[in-house]
Protein backbone atom coordinates (compact mmCIF):
# COMPACT_ATOMS: atom_id res chain seq x y z
CA UNK A 1 0.00 0.00 0.00
CA UNK A 2 2.61 2.26 0.78
CA UNK A 3 4.51 1.71 -2.07
CA UNK A 4 1.12 2.62 -4.06
CA UNK A 5 0.74 5.53 -2.49
CA UNK A 6 4.23 6.66 -3.33
CA UNK A 7 3.95 5.43 -6.92
CA UNK A 8 0.83 7.62 -7.02
CA UNK A 9 1.88 10.73 -5.84
CA UNK A 10 5.34 10.56 -7.99
CA UNK A 11 3.07 10.19 -10.97
CA UNK A 12 0.82 12.93 -9.85
CA UNK A 13 4.27 14.90 -9.65
CA UNK A 14 5.44 14.11 -13.00
CA UNK A 15 1.93 14.84 -14.48
CA UNK A 16 1.94 18.62 -13.33
CA UNK A 17 5.49 19.14 -13.97
CA UNK A 18 4.67 17.72 -17.71
CA UNK A 19 1.21 19.79 -17.76
CA UNK A 20 3.94 22.80 -16.74
CA UNK A 21 5.82 21.92 -19.72
CA UNK A 22 3.31 21.47 -22.26
CA UNK A 23 2.00 25.29 -21.08
CA UNK A 24 1.02 26.75 -23.44
CA UNK A 25 -1.15 23.78 -25.51
CA UNK A 26 -3.88 26.46 -25.74
CA UNK A 27 -4.72 29.44 -26.68
CA UNK A 28 -3.91 32.30 -24.05
CA UNK A 29 -5.58 35.28 -22.80
CA UNK A 30 -3.76 38.67 -22.37
CA UNK A 31 -6.19 40.70 -20.48
CA UNK A 32 -5.25 44.60 -20.94
CA UNK A 33 -7.04 46.77 -18.59
CA UNK A 34 -6.97 49.83 -20.23
CA UNK A 35 -8.74 50.63 -23.93
CA UNK A 36 -6.99 49.34 -27.45
CA UNK A 37 -4.47 52.08 -28.19
CA UNK A 38 -2.55 52.48 -25.11
CA UNK A 39 1.11 51.84 -24.33
CA UNK A 40 -0.18 48.22 -22.82
CA UNK A 41 -2.53 47.53 -25.26
CA UNK A 42 0.08 48.02 -28.40
CA UNK A 43 2.99 46.11 -26.10
CA UNK A 44 0.51 42.73 -25.50
CA UNK A 45 0.03 43.25 -29.20
CA UNK A 46 3.70 43.23 -30.04
CA UNK A 47 4.95 41.31 -27.57
CA UNK A 48 1.58 38.92 -28.37
CA UNK A 49 2.57 38.43 -31.75
CA UNK A 50 5.86 36.88 -31.15
CA UNK A 51 4.85 34.73 -28.31
CA UNK A 52 2.17 33.06 -30.50
CA UNK A 53 4.76 32.77 -33.53
CA UNK A 54 7.19 30.82 -30.72
CA UNK A 55 4.62 28.97 -29.54
CA UNK A 56 1.95 27.85 -32.21
CA UNK A 57 -1.00 28.84 -30.23
CA UNK A 58 -2.71 32.00 -30.47
CA UNK A 59 -2.59 35.25 -27.94
CA UNK A 60 -5.91 36.80 -27.64
CA UNK A 61 -5.65 40.02 -26.58
CA UNK A 62 -8.98 40.96 -24.25
CA UNK A 63 -9.09 44.97 -23.37
CA UNK A 64 -11.16 45.77 -19.87
CA UNK A 65 -10.64 48.88 -19.17
CA UNK A 66 -12.27 50.84 -16.30
CA UNK A 67 -12.82 51.67 -12.07
CA UNK A 68 -8.96 51.88 -12.45
CA UNK A 69 -7.86 48.71 -13.80
CA UNK A 70 -9.41 46.85 -11.70
CA UNK A 71 -11.81 45.61 -14.07
CA UNK A 72 -9.39 44.26 -16.13
CA UNK A 73 -7.06 42.48 -12.72
CA UNK A 74 -10.44 40.90 -11.38
CA UNK A 75 -11.02 39.35 -14.37
CA UNK A 76 -8.03 37.70 -14.19
CA UNK A 77 -8.28 36.87 -11.15
CA UNK A 78 -11.56 35.35 -11.26
CA UNK A 79 -9.45 32.77 -14.08
CA UNK A 80 -7.80 29.50 -12.97
CA UNK A 81 -4.66 30.71 -12.15
CA UNK A 82 -2.82 28.24 -14.80
CA UNK A 83 -1.05 30.60 -16.96
CA UNK A 84 -3.64 30.69 -19.88
CA UNK A 85 -5.24 34.21 -18.76
CA UNK A 86 -2.67 36.98 -18.21
CA UNK A 87 -2.50 40.45 -17.79
CA UNK A 88 -0.25 43.12 -19.49
CA UNK A 89 -0.27 46.22 -17.90
CA UNK A 90 1.99 48.86 -16.54
CA UNK A 91 2.89 48.91 -12.92
CA UNK A 92 1.06 51.95 -11.84
CA UNK A 93 -2.09 49.81 -11.70
CA UNK A 94 -0.38 48.15 -8.40
CA UNK A 95 1.69 50.98 -7.07
CA UNK A 96 -0.26 54.40 -7.82
CA UNK A 97 -3.61 53.89 -8.83
CA UNK A 98 -4.98 51.44 -5.75
CA UNK A 99 -4.14 55.00 -3.35
CA UNK A 100 -7.09 56.66 -5.10
CA UNK A 101 -9.52 54.61 -6.33
CA UNK A 102 -10.49 51.54 -3.95
CA UNK A 103 -9.39 48.12 -5.56
CA UNK A 104 -11.50 44.51 -4.74
CA UNK A 105 -8.20 42.79 -4.59
CA UNK A 106 -4.90 43.16 -2.73
CA UNK A 107 -2.67 44.70 -5.04
CA UNK A 108 0.75 43.70 -3.33
CA UNK A 109 -0.21 40.56 -2.07
CA UNK A 110 -3.07 38.98 -5.06
CA UNK A 111 -1.23 39.52 -8.36
CA UNK A 112 1.83 38.80 -9.18
CA UNK A 113 4.80 40.65 -11.37
CA UNK A 114 5.60 38.55 -13.92
CA UNK A 115 7.75 40.41 -16.21
CA UNK A 116 8.92 43.74 -17.41
CA UNK A 117 9.10 44.40 -20.94
CA UNK A 118 10.02 47.83 -21.35
CA UNK A 119 10.44 51.08 -19.03
CA UNK A 120 9.58 54.77 -19.68
CA UNK A 121 9.38 57.76 -17.48
CA UNK A 122 7.11 61.01 -18.27
CA UNK A 123 8.07 64.18 -20.18
CA UNK A 124 7.10 67.57 -19.28
CA UNK A 125 5.37 69.21 -22.40
CA UNK A 126 3.79 72.28 -23.87
CA UNK A 127 2.03 73.71 -27.05
CA UNK A 128 5.04 74.64 -29.55
CA UNK A 129 3.54 78.17 -28.80
CA UNK A 130 3.76 78.47 -25.32
CA UNK A 131 6.23 81.42 -24.05
CA UNK A 132 8.89 79.68 -23.27
CA UNK A 133 11.81 78.10 -24.70
CA UNK A 134 13.30 76.01 -21.60
CA UNK A 135 12.82 75.08 -17.71
CA UNK A 136 13.62 77.73 -16.53
CA UNK A 137 11.90 80.42 -18.25
CA UNK A 138 8.69 78.25 -18.19
CA UNK A 139 8.73 78.80 -14.67
CA UNK A 140 9.56 82.09 -14.45
CA UNK A 141 6.57 82.40 -17.26
CA UNK A 142 4.23 80.54 -14.64
CA UNK A 143 5.61 82.67 -11.58
CA UNK A 144 4.13 85.31 -12.99
CA UNK A 145 0.85 83.59 -13.29
CA UNK A 146 0.79 82.28 -9.67
CA UNK A 147 -3.03 81.29 -8.91
CA UNK A 148 -3.97 81.30 -12.50
CA UNK A 149 -2.09 78.33 -13.86
CA UNK A 150 -2.87 75.00 -14.53
CA UNK A 151 -1.52 71.61 -15.65
CA UNK A 152 -3.09 68.44 -16.95
CA UNK A 153 -2.45 64.40 -16.24
CA UNK A 154 -3.82 62.21 -17.62
CA UNK A 155 -5.55 60.53 -14.64
CA UNK A 156 -6.16 61.31 -11.10
CA UNK A 157 -3.72 59.41 -9.00
CA UNK A 158 -0.92 59.03 -11.32
CA UNK A 159 2.77 59.96 -12.18
CA UNK A 160 0.90 62.72 -14.42
CA UNK A 161 -0.53 64.08 -11.44
CA UNK A 162 1.86 63.76 -8.81
CA UNK A 163 4.77 65.36 -10.83
CA UNK A 164 2.88 68.73 -11.81
CA UNK A 165 1.89 68.91 -8.05
CA UNK A 166 4.99 68.45 -6.89
CA UNK A 167 6.40 70.98 -9.46
CA UNK A 168 3.54 73.73 -8.46
CA UNK A 169 4.62 73.04 -4.83
CA UNK A 170 8.46 72.73 -4.62
CA UNK A 171 8.04 75.79 -7.35
CA UNK A 172 5.97 78.14 -5.76
CA UNK A 173 3.59 77.88 -8.65
CA UNK A 174 -0.13 77.78 -7.09
CA UNK A 175 -1.34 75.46 -10.21
CA UNK A 176 -4.99 73.75 -10.72
CA UNK A 177 -4.89 70.54 -11.31
CA UNK A 178 -7.22 69.13 -14.17
CA UNK A 179 -7.17 65.57 -14.94
CA UNK A 180 -8.91 63.57 -18.00
CA UNK A 181 -9.45 60.59 -19.00
CA UNK A 182 -6.20 59.33 -20.68
CA UNK A 183 -3.88 61.07 -22.61
CA UNK A 184 -5.36 62.14 -26.15
CA UNK A 185 -8.12 64.08 -24.77
CA UNK A 186 -5.10 65.85 -21.91
CA UNK A 187 -2.93 66.58 -24.93
CA UNK A 188 -5.82 68.34 -26.80
CA UNK A 189 -6.32 70.63 -23.95
CA UNK A 190 -1.98 71.44 -23.89
CA UNK A 191 -2.44 72.32 -27.52
CA UNK A 192 -5.76 73.99 -27.40
CA UNK A 193 -4.44 76.08 -24.70
CA UNK A 194 -7.42 75.14 -21.63
CA UNK A 195 -3.96 74.01 -19.15
CA UNK A 196 -0.84 75.28 -19.23
CA UNK A 197 1.41 72.28 -19.52
CA UNK A 198 1.30 68.30 -18.64
CA UNK A 199 3.57 65.68 -17.69
CA UNK A 200 2.83 62.91 -20.13
CA UNK A 201 3.96 59.73 -21.02
CA UNK A 202 6.73 58.76 -23.63
CA UNK A 203 4.76 56.71 -26.31
CA UNK A 204 1.96 59.38 -26.69
CA UNK A 205 4.18 62.70 -27.21
CA UNK A 206 7.46 61.65 -28.14
CA UNK A 207 6.41 61.00 -32.16
CA UNK A 208 4.33 64.95 -31.24
CA UNK A 209 7.86 66.32 -29.87
CA UNK A 210 9.80 65.09 -33.18
CA UNK A 211 7.08 66.36 -35.38
CA UNK A 212 7.18 69.44 -34.11
CA UNK A 213 3.77 69.71 -32.74
CA UNK A 214 4.46 69.89 -28.99
CA UNK A 215 7.59 71.30 -26.77
CA UNK A 216 9.62 69.33 -24.03
CA UNK A 217 11.24 70.78 -21.18
CA UNK A 218 12.53 68.22 -18.87
CA UNK A 219 12.02 64.17 -18.44
CA UNK A 220 11.60 62.46 -15.69
CA UNK A 221 13.80 59.48 -15.51
CA UNK A 222 17.86 59.19 -13.81
CA UNK A 223 19.24 60.05 -17.20
CA UNK A 224 18.35 61.83 -20.21
CA UNK A 225 16.19 59.98 -22.51
CA UNK A 226 17.98 58.45 -25.38
CA UNK A 227 14.51 58.92 -27.58
CA UNK A 228 15.03 62.71 -26.33
CA UNK A 229 18.96 63.43 -25.82
CA UNK A 230 18.65 67.41 -25.50
CA UNK A 231 15.76 67.03 -23.04
CA UNK A 232 17.42 67.77 -19.66
CA UNK A 233 16.04 65.35 -16.35
CA UNK A 234 14.71 67.06 -13.88
CA UNK A 235 17.29 65.96 -11.86
CA UNK A 236 19.02 68.43 -13.49
CA UNK A 237 17.04 71.50 -13.65
CA UNK A 238 17.04 70.75 -9.61
CA UNK A 239 13.88 69.01 -9.00
CA UNK A 240 15.69 65.34 -8.00
CA UNK A 241 11.62 64.65 -6.23
CA UNK A 242 10.48 64.54 -9.91
CA UNK A 243 12.03 61.30 -10.89
CA UNK A 244 9.86 58.68 -11.52
CA UNK A 245 9.95 55.68 -13.80
CA UNK A 246 7.65 52.91 -14.54
CA UNK A 247 7.32 49.49 -15.82
CA UNK A 248 4.98 47.79 -18.57
CA UNK A 249 5.05 44.03 -18.63
CA UNK A 250 2.95 40.62 -17.87
CA UNK A 251 1.29 40.10 -14.60
CA UNK A 252 -0.75 36.53 -13.48
CA UNK A 253 -2.40 35.29 -10.21
CA UNK A 254 -0.06 35.21 -7.30
CA UNK A 255 -1.57 31.72 -7.22
CA UNK A 256 0.47 30.82 -10.49
CA UNK A 257 2.24 27.64 -9.43
CA UNK A 258 6.09 27.91 -9.20
CA UNK A 259 7.03 25.63 -12.03
CA UNK A 260 4.11 27.13 -14.44
CA UNK A 261 5.41 30.49 -13.89
CA UNK A 262 9.06 29.22 -15.03
CA UNK A 263 7.39 27.75 -17.90
CA UNK A 264 6.10 31.63 -18.48
CA UNK A 265 9.21 33.16 -17.69
CA UNK A 266 11.01 31.16 -20.17
CA UNK A 267 8.67 31.25 -23.40
CA UNK A 268 8.23 35.20 -22.48
CA UNK A 269 11.61 36.10 -21.79
CA UNK A 270 12.55 34.62 -25.33
CA UNK A 271 9.73 36.41 -27.23
CA UNK A 272 10.54 39.85 -25.94
CA UNK A 273 13.91 39.17 -26.45
CA UNK A 274 13.21 39.26 -30.56
CA UNK A 275 15.05 41.96 -32.24
CA UNK A 276 11.73 42.71 -34.21
CA UNK A 277 9.44 43.57 -30.80
CA UNK A 278 12.85 45.36 -29.43
CA UNK A 279 13.02 47.51 -32.22
CA UNK A 280 9.37 47.94 -32.13
CA UNK A 281 9.13 49.00 -28.46
CA UNK A 282 12.33 51.26 -29.24
CA UNK A 283 10.17 53.15 -32.21
CA UNK A 284 7.33 53.84 -29.79
CA UNK A 285 9.45 55.33 -26.80
CA UNK A 286 10.18 52.83 -24.43
CA UNK A 287 12.73 51.44 -23.10
CA UNK A 288 12.76 48.05 -23.86
CA UNK A 289 13.44 45.54 -20.44
CA UNK A 290 13.13 42.02 -20.06
CA UNK A 291 13.52 41.32 -16.45
CA UNK A 292 11.68 37.80 -14.94
CA UNK A 293 13.20 38.61 -11.58
CA UNK A 294 9.52 38.17 -9.79
CA UNK A 295 11.24 38.24 -6.59
CA UNK A 296 13.06 42.01 -7.65
CA UNK A 297 9.72 43.05 -9.48
CA UNK A 298 7.96 42.83 -6.34
CA UNK A 299 10.14 44.62 -3.63
CA UNK A 300 10.26 47.38 -6.73
CA UNK A 301 6.71 47.57 -7.09
CA UNK A 302 6.44 47.59 -2.83
CA UNK A 303 9.13 50.50 -2.84
CA UNK A 304 7.44 52.14 -5.16
CA UNK A 305 4.09 51.73 -3.75
CA UNK A 306 5.41 53.37 -0.31
CA UNK A 307 6.76 56.46 -1.74
CA UNK A 308 3.58 56.90 -3.37
CA UNK A 309 1.48 56.49 -0.26
CA UNK A 310 3.77 59.04 0.71
CA UNK A 311 3.35 61.47 -1.32
CA UNK A 312 -0.86 61.09 -1.88
CA UNK A 313 -1.13 61.77 2.20
CA UNK A 314 1.39 64.45 1.86
CA UNK A 315 -1.29 65.95 -0.65
CA UNK A 316 -3.80 64.90 0.47
CA UNK A 317 -5.08 63.72 -2.75
CA UNK A 318 -8.00 62.01 -3.58
CA UNK A 319 -10.07 60.79 -6.34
Amino acid sequence: MRWTTRAATAALGLALASTAWAWPDKPIKLIVPAPAGGTADIIARVVGQQLSADVGQPVIVDNKPGAGASIGLQAMLQAPPDGYTLAMAPSNVLSEIPHVIKMPFDPLKDILPVASLARSGVVLVTAPGYPARDFQSLLAHLKTRKGQGSYASYSPGTVSHYAGLILSDKAGLDLQHVGYAGSPPALQAVLGGQVDFMFDGMLTSVPLIKTGKLRAYAFSGKERSRHLPNVPTTAEMGYPDLQFMGWVGLMGSAKLPADVLARIHAVVQKAARAPAVQQKLSDLGMEPEVNVDTPALQRETRETWERNAGIVKKYDIKN
